[in-house]
């Protein structure tokens, strides 16, 4: 089967869309969830990155050919790992969230962001091996911003507990680190949702493809007509 661009059914913008789906899923969960606590953060955090981990490891052998596959399998590894991490119910707690996010979002995002950035240093070169340059910011920016996560997430005291009162709902609150923790993890993915999904439905030039050498004619060998 070939494995020509024109022949694929499935193409990067399949793969954004499906990962801006699923973004946008943990997003609406965490924001409309009154619990923002350690359990309910990573059982978001694990559907989320299982879903995605299972998209790019599809997406590895259906979307891009072989020069352009490792990325995708990385970051398909290490979201399916952690996922399964976060996914077991007895072990989950608020330094594992902690643990867990900073660890994905670090590996993911450096991942990503590498991989991105060699591919728009080879498209500035002329050299499409590595896809279009338009991809490869795409690639960027999103690890950008989950490397951010992972810088982000350490700066929230684990055991910050502050009490606070509203007055005209006359009830007494605490905000924790934890909550913290969650409603910054559900921005992210909502940052990653839009951006995504800006990606996937923007207009993309057609890519040059190269042409077959001219054949030679019969002259060329006989040394011309007689």
């Amino acid at each position: 089967m070939s494995t020509s661009p024109q022949s694929r059914a499935f193409e990067v913008w399949h793969v954004q869309l499906a990962r801006a789906i699923f973004a946008g899923i943990a997003a609406v969960m965490i924001t409309f969830s009154p619990d923002h606590s350690a359990d309910v953060g990573l059982a978001v955090f694990s559907g989320f990155a299982l879903a995605t981990g299972i998209v790019m490891l599809v997406s590895a052998w259906l979307v891009y050919p072989v020069r352009r596959r490792w990325p995708a399998v990385l970051l398909g590894l290490v979201s399916v790992l952690a996922g399964m991490a976060g996914g077991l119910p007895p072990l989950r707690s608020t330094i594992l969230f902690f643990v867990l996010v900073i660890a994905w979002a670090f590996t993911a995002g450096l991942v990503e962001t590498i991989s991105g950035w060699r591919a728009l240093r080879a498209a500035k070169r002329g050299e499409a091996a590595l896809g279009p340059a338009s991809e490869a910011r795409d690639a960027v920016v999103v690890g950008v911003l989950t490397l951010a996560l992972a810088v982000a997430l350490p700066l929230v005291p684990v055991g910050f507990s502050l009490e606070y009162t509203v007055a005209e709902a006359g009830q007494t609150f605490t905000l924790t680190g934890i909550i913290l923790a969650v409603g910054i993890f559900g921005g992210y993915a909502a940052i990653v949702a839009v951006y995504l999904a800006i990606a996937g439905f923007s207009p993309r030039k057609p890519q040059p493809q190269p042409q077959p050498a001219p054949a030679e004619s019969p002259a060329t060998h006989d040394g011309g007509s007689a």
